[in-house]
This record gives structure tokens, C-alpha cells and sequence, in this order.
């Protein structure tokens, strides 16, 4: 987080959601949002976090709770083996862990950490970073109300690889229950690309960058990964549906309602923007 934003974050509490949105909007996009007709992909996500605030999101958003919700609409078999359930560092007893695992807080984003060998593995840092993870209200960085009422804790999945790497992350647009495009995050953890996809398996003309050079080939599950998109995303103006691809098998990764927290600022141009924000309707 950049000095700036942590100064909106720690300081304008105070400021009506609205209010605070537009600061925030204009600092990262450098104009203002147009309340009354939002165009752009980010400035509707704005729109939907004062608009569409259902009850039933914050247990789409919690990566524990929303095991049971995947495990009704489409079935436990989508899910990442589950390892441990923690609501303290302090209760995490290692002995009984694999060599391999990831530990993750379930109430926000860029609060996990892998292991990839359990000798190497600094206790010490994590310990560190997840007391302070845990402390945070991630509902106050952007406003994004399904957050604001997660109970904190940490999970403990099992470390999902294709022979030793790092599969890709498949995170699914999807407007009013239907997938639009898959957008394919390439070297997570280290310097990641990506690139949109249409439903046909082109590149869309959509850019979002940092661009991968190469293209990555259609996977062989893409229509059960798109069918079961649109089942969970239901009912829903936007939801991006991540998932996993490994060794052949399909594995849910998270439900997202705001992309960036809707201020993506990796749209090649503004055109980009608009382009994607045409698929988010917000009329009833």
C-alpha cells in the first residue's frame, strides 16, 4: 500500500462511503465518476458497492465459509483439500502439517503465504505478518461492503501444483449469470501476466496488462469451468469466479465482486475500461 492510500485509509474513517469512493477514484484515475451514469468497468464497480449490498456476500467473500456455499452449488469435489482451521497463529501446530501447504486469511486479499518446504519455512515471518492480517478490516481499504463483517481467521489448504509449478489462475467474468471473459493470470508469486480471453479462446481486443507473450492453450475443462460459472454467479449485475486447473481437474479458487477492488488500473488505455464496463448492466 502506497503512502497515499494509507493516509485515505488511516485518516478518513470519518468520510461517507460515497464520498471517500470518489477520492479515491480520482487519485488513482485522475478524473471524477459520473454517479449518475458510471461507464467505465471500475466506476460501475463503484456504483455496485453502494447499490448492491446483499446479505448473503459476505459469506461468498469468506474463503472458509464459502466452502460450504461451493459444496451446495456445485459439489465438494471443486474444493481445495482443506488442511486446518485456525483463529489465532498460535494454534497452528506444524508437527501435523505436510511439507507443503498454504496458509491464507480468509477475510481479504495478498494475506497468504506458501510452503514449499516445511524446514525452510520462517516461522518467525509468519507469525509476524498473519497477527497482523488478522487485524485488519479489509472492508476500509475500498469500501467493499461484503468484507466488513468476515470473522477473521486463517486456513490451511494443501499446496496444488502441476509437477511442481504453480498452476494458472482461470478468474472467470461473469454479468447477470453469464461468463463474458477469462482472464488468464500466468507466474503468480513472482512476475505475473495476463491476458483476457473470449468464450472462443481468442484474445479479446480487451487489453490488461502486464501482457503474457505467449498465449495459453484452451484448457480441455473450459466448458465445465464456464458452466459452473454461471451457476454461481446467478443473479449477480458481476461476479469473477477463479478457479484452478490441476493435472486435469477443476478446483475453485474465490468468488470476487470488485476486480481491483474496482480500480484496475492495468487497462492498456480508457477505451479498455469502457469496453469492459458495456458487459456490466445496471439497470434492473
Amino acid at each position: 500500500m502506497d503512502v497515499m492510500r494509507s493516509i485515505l485509509n488511516k485518516f478518513t474513517r470519518f468520510l461517507p462511503d460515497k464520498m471517500y469512493l470518489s477520492l479515491l477514484h480520482y487519485y488513482h484515475f485522475h478524473r471524477w465518476i459520473d454517479w449518475k451514469n458510471p461507464k467505465t468497468f471500475n466506476e460501475k464497480l463503484q456504483w455496485l458497492k453502494l447499490h448492491d449490498r446483499r446479505p448473503e456476500y459476505t459469506q461468498m467473500v469468506d474463503k472458509y465459509l464459502v466452502r460450504d456455499y461451493i459444496k451446495e452449488m456445485i459439489g465438494e469435489q471443486y474444493l481445495i483439500p482443506l488442511l486446518g482451521y485456525y483463529e489465532k497463529f498460535e494454534q497452528i501446530d506444524f508437527d501435523r502439517l505436510p511439507n507443503q501447504f498454504v496458509l491464507k486469511c480468509n477475510h481479504g486479499s495478498h494475506c497468504s503465504m506458501i510452503c514449499k518446504d516445511k524446514d525452510s519455512f520462517n516461522v518467525g515471518e509468519a507469525r509476524q505478518n498473519f497477527n497482523r492480517w488478522l487485524r485488519k478490516n479489509y472492508f476500509w481499504v475500498y469500501r467493499e461492503y461484503p468484507y466488513k463483517n468476515v470473522r477473521p481467521c486463517i486456513i490451511c489448504e494443501e499446496f496444488m501444483t502441476n509437477d511442481g509449478d504453480v498452476p494458472e489462475d482461470y478468474k472467470v467474468f461473469c454479468f447477470d449469470g453469464e461468463p463474458q471473459l477469462v482472464r488468464v493470470d500466468v507466474g503468480r508469486f513472482t512476475d505475473c501476466t495476463y491476458n483476457f480471453y473470449t468464450l472462443a479462446w481468442k484474445r479479446s481486443e480487451i487489453k490488461n496488462g502486464p501482457l503474457s507473450a505467449k498465449d495459453t492453450p484452451k484448457p480441455d475443462c473450459l466448458s465445465e469451468m464456464l458452466s459452473l460459472s454461471s451457476i454461481l454467479s446467478k443473479g449477480i449485475k458481476h461476479l469473477r469466479v477463479d478457479w484452478y486447473v490441476v493435472k486435469g481437474k477443476l478446483y475453485f479458487g474465490e468468488l470476487t465482486f470488485y476486480n481491483a477492488g474496482g480500480f484496475d488500473t492495468d487497462f492498456s488505455t480508457y477505451e479498455d475500461d469502457l469496453k469492459c464496463g458495456e458487459f456490466l448492466c445496471l439497470k434492473q
